[in-house]
């Protein structure tokens, strides 16, 4: 019940709670703690550096992935529900673990709808607007750091369209939709090429 109501939660909620509360702690805890940690090693440690404001890259994808899991959580519970009981009892007669159960009889049952709850899950995930506007400090510049401030395709619609005065403007968010667009109809599509490439093997094991 609780990942159901967390899975209702509208993004604007998700985007507030992570400027002014998880903001907060992760830059005066986690960051610091990043830095001194993960920050000094030879390869990923650029990734680590920078300022330590709280709001950024890794904040934004720290607060989607707070926001989708429980979608994708709900989304997969109702799915495991459909595995008949009869299935999973005589797994457990068969002398199978509860995990034996679960990666044999479950998913194997239920991977159509798992791959379907995790691209709805990512969907979701790359039109986010709102939550991803709070937190992700809204610069138009690349940085290696994850800390540093950056911008969505979502976030650059949602700040700039109202305010877009020249044709040239209006004209490149309408081409940053059509990219978003494009991405969303690109991984949807892989996501349906993959379950297709599944059925075919599960024809030929037959």
């Amino acid at each position: 019940t609780a990942v159901e109501l967390l899975a209702g939660v509208p993004s604007i909620i998700y985007g507030m709670w992570g400027l002014f509360v998880f903001a907060p702690l992760f830059g005066d805890h986690v960051q610091p703690f990043l830095k001194s940690t993960l920050g000094q090693l030879p390869l990923i440690g650029h990734l680590f550096q920078g300022p330590m404001m709280g709001i950024g890259i890794l904040t934004a994808g720290l607060i989607l992935a707070v926001m989708i899991i429980p979608f994708i959580a709900s989304v997969m519970r109702d799915v495991f529900e459909i595995v008949p009981a009869v299935l999973k009892e005589s797994a457990y007669g068969l002398g199978c673990t509860r995990w034996e159960v679960v990666r044999k009889i479950v998913l194997p049952y239920t991977k159509t709808g798992v791959v379907g709850g995790v691209m709805l899950g990512l969907g979701r995930a790359l039109g986010e607007t709102m939550a991803v506007t709070f937190v992700i400090g809204n610069a138009h510049k690349l940085s290696w750091s994850l800390f540093a401030a950056g911008n969505s395709i979502a976030s650059t619609l949602a700040n700039e369209f109202a305010e877009a005065e020249s044709t040239l403007h209006v004209s490149s968010l309408f081409a940053l939709g059509l990219i978003l667009f494009v991405i969303t109809f690109i991984v949807l599509s892989a996501a349906k090429l993959m379950l297709m490439g599944m059925a075919r093997k599960e024809g030929a094991k037959s």
